[in-house]
């Protein structure tokens, strides 16, 4: 069975990426090693993983990596931290 990840990396200048991949340990390599200049993480190394989700239906997540990256910097530090009740208060609408 394939698997694929969403994950959450805490970048050196403290902002976070939220990306999706097949082989976290690879990707992970990839982000710290540099691999792309014109990354969101190639000038913020290094990286640390702060958040991770497995998936067995690729579909599943790429819906909550797109989620995730809409989300506000708080409800990530919600998700990061396990705090599901602060999370599930950040997610209700404000009227």
């Amino acid at each position: 069975m394939k698997y694929y990840y969403v994950y959450i990396v805490k970048c050196s200048d403290d902002s976070y990426y939220t990306g999706i991949t097949n082989n976290i340990e690879r990707r992970l390599f990839e982000h710290n090693g540099g691999i792309n200049p014109k990354s969101y993480t190639y000038k913020r190394r290094p990286v640390k993983l702060v958040f991770l989700q497995e998936f067995t239906e690729p579909e599943m997540a790429i819906a909550k990596e797109k989620q995730i990256k809409k989300w506000t910097r708080r409800k990530k530090e919600a998700l990061i931290n396990g705090d599901y009740e602060l999370l599930r208060e950040l997610s209700k609408s404000k009227k």
